[in-house]
């Protein structure tokens, strides 16, 4: 047993709606003059770009800071060659403040952007070529770049996490960034900006923020701070995701779900450790562009019942963090009605139970089993072949009965 732990949030966290009114003077008191926005191209064409804008033009009235420019230019993981033009552009605008605006992929990019233009990289690859960069305090230096992160989606919980999670394109491979300056100073969890979410993707980000919190649950280096964290998000998430993916206008479900995405991987970044779940969602995300909270979404029961040694210790938290009553049950029941719980919320959600939808060749799919194994984050919790290749059969076999990937 280990007494050693660490928990250091230290972005400032501002919520309500119409809260990011408050961006430009937050902007002044962190210093910033010159201000990138980062976002991309679909929330650009949704309105939710120019309604941040706006607030430059209508609030600085030439006292500062000013919008610099806008990258829109993000493509989902998060690509690292997005990371690198974005590097450039910043360059060119003189930027020295950002402001990222979106889910993961564009909150992970501004990510890798602050750290690019800290340590004066052109590839944001020279920095993660084994596919995992950790750096930690105090080796890890404060970046003076003021960052502020508007999450528009309620999953990743990236805008307050110190990982950046960022796509290699030529190794097809996730690679991370650890770095506890390298999250915002200031997360803006404005809920009017996430109501024009589709329901399938508020039904996978939500799924996403879920497995953040039961991994940090079950996660050997877990504390009494993360476990907190960790039950109140899968509280928030069993009672609102429903209300959320069933009507994207209630203000108080997508807040309520921002900030369960936010405690999530609060419990998730500080008690990472075993993220079998994770593993699986980072390879085949990579290989085949699963959205992220699908994956998780699809493999989140199929691995709790395929490693249940790793769940039963925290089973009653976690059933009564579900809803479940103990009733004096013994922990393998109460795990196997959390499991069932699960599938039951993930079809309530309308998400699928597979990846029919994404045909996988049985060559393809021999080539996941070394790619989870390889999975930067793999390295606590290593999985033999055989159980890979058991839990991704779960999941894919009926797309390769179809026919669809022969």
């Amino acid at each position: 047993m280990t007494t050693l732990a660490n928990f250091w949030l230290r972005t400032a966290i501002y919520t309500g709606s119409n809260a990011r009114a408050l961006v430009p003077d937050l902007f002044r008191g962190l210093g910033a003059k010159r201000v990138l926005l980062l976002s991309d191209r679909g929330l650009e064409q949704a309105g939710v770009v120019e309604k941040v804008a706006d607030l430059f033009r209508l609030t600085t009235r030439g006292v500062g800071p000013e919008l610099a420019g806008i990258f829109l230019d993000i493509r989902q993981d998060a690509e690292s060659e997005c990371v690198n033009e974005a590097v450039r552009y910043a360059r060119e605008m003189g930027a020295d403040a950002l402001l990222a605006v979106g889910g993961g992929s564009v909150l992970d990019t501004a990510k890798g952007v602050k750290y690019a233009l800290f340590k004066g990289l052109r590839d944001i690859k020279e920095a993660i070529p084994g596919g995992l960069r950790y750096e930690s305090f105090p080796q890890a230096q404060f970046m003076p770049i003021p960052h502020i992160a508007i999450p528009t989606t309620a999953g990743t919980g990236s805008e307050v996490s110190p990982i950046a999670v960022i796509y290699n394109e030529e190794l097809r491979l996730k690679t991370n960034i650890i770095n506890p300056f390298i999250n915002a100073d200031v997360a803006v969890l404005d809920p009017d900006l996430t109501v024009g979410l589709p329901p399938k993707v508020t039904a996978f980000t939500g799924m996403d923020a879920l497995t953040h919190a039961i991994e940090a649950l079950a996660s050997p280096t877990a504390t009494a701070m993360t476990d907190a964290c960790a039950l109140q998000a899968i509280r928030l998430i069993r009672d609102y995701l429903p209300i959320a993916v069933r009507d994207g206008g209630n203000i108080r479900a997508r807040l309520e779900m921002l900030q369960a995405s936010l405690l999530g991987i609060t419990a998730f970044s500080f008690a990472l450790n075993a993220i079998p779940v994770h593993n699986f969602a980072h390879a085949y995300g990579a290989m085949f562009r699963i959205p992220h909270g699908l994956a998780n979404a699809v493999f989140l029961p199929v691995v709790m019942e395929a490693i249940p040694e790793l769940y039963l210790p925290k089973a009653k938290l976690l059933a009564e963090a579900l809803g479940i009553h103990d009733h004096g049950q013994g922990d393998d029941v109460l795990l196997a009605k959390s499991i069932e719980r699960i599938r039951q919320l993930r079809d309530d959600i309308g998400l699928p139970r597979d990846f029919a939808d994404y045909p996988i060749t049985a060559e393809q799919f021999a080539a996941t089993i070394p790619a989870v194994a390889s999975d930067p984050a793999a390295v606590s919790f290593p999985m033999p072949p055989e159980l890979i290749r058991a839990i991704g059969e779960r999941v894919v076999k009926l797309t390769v009965e179809k026919g669809q990937g022969k």
